[in-house]
């Protein structure tokens, strides 16, 4: 990779408050394509609300996310003009989000989940966009379930689902904001294989877990954030060895430390 490669995402001094409340705090981030860059961290410090920034879900009040050289939610950084929505879900598009909470359209089928942005963002007709649900839902290993509705789906298929629709969007970046906490112990594999699978194909991520040791086995890096700041970063292997000089982080990786960790 060329030294000088603009990062796909760059966050710059990223600050968001809910009314009296600070949670992001001047947060700067980068991830390059085909990197997978997994946060960490304790609840309330931020993770999930740097995310939906990212995705323009929440707006944030200063600071700069640019991904390949856009502004995200705004038409430049200086002037802070809002992007209008027809411009926004363009470039939402291009931050495919997979959530905690499956968020699934009950009434329609997976397929069907699957092909709204397609038809609606992407302007493919439903045929194409019929294939290219089914190509990804097989892929997740859904091929038998493309007709069923989110009701007839347990938790790890839903969120397969969810996957393959942030997926077959193509997107640059795909954000993943604790994919597995919502979803039974038995089921957390099936999800984590897919995810798996996506790294190694050179998919780039920015990913939120709890999984710590899947964060430290396919993640390039890992930033532990800490209220609502970047209180650690580095590749897992250096990231875990910080623990002995960070007392948050050690205190942190206590709660999940057994052998495998190390």
């Amino acid at each position: 990779m060329d030294a000088n490669e603009r990062p796909l995402l760059k966050i710059e001094g990223l600050q968001k408050s809910f009314g009296q409340i600070d949670v992001l705090k001047g947060i700067s981030m980068t991830v390059r394509k085909g990197e997978v860059v997994s946060i960490i961290g304790p609840s309330g410090s931020g993770k999930t609300t740097l995310l939906r920034c990212v995705n323009f879900l929440e707006t944030y009040e200063h600071g700069s996310i640019q991904i390949a050289g856009q502004e995200v939610g705004f038409r430049d950084s200086s002037n802070r003009q809002r992007r209008g929505e027809t411009d926004l879900a363009r470039m939402r598009a291009e931050t495919g989000m997979v959530f905690q909470s499956f968020n699934l359209f009950p009434h329609l089928t997976a397929a069907q989940n699957v092909m709204l942005g397609l038809v609606k963002v992407r302007k493919k007709s439903k045929q194409e966009a019929r294939e290219i649900a089914e190509h990804w839902l097989t892929r997740v290993g859904l091929d038998h379930r493309i007709d069923n509705l989110p009701s007839e789906l347990s938790g790890g298929q839903q969120q397969r689902v969810g996957i393959a629709r942030a997926v077959a969007m193509e997107p640059k970046i795909l954000l993943l904001d604790e994919i597995t906490s919502a979803l039974d112990p038995e089921l957390v594999n099936e999800v984590l294989d897919v995810v798996r699978q996506l790294t190694e194909e050179g998919m780039t991520m920015l990913m939120v877990t709890h999984e710590i040791a899947f964060a430290r086995d396919a993640s390039n890096r890992i930033v532990f954030m800490d209220d609502g700041k970047v209180s650690a970063e580095g590749p897992p292997k250096e990231l875990m060895a910080q623990a002995g000089s960070n007392e948050r982080l050690d205190a942190f990786l206590s709660r999940f430390r057994t052998s495998h960790l190390h």
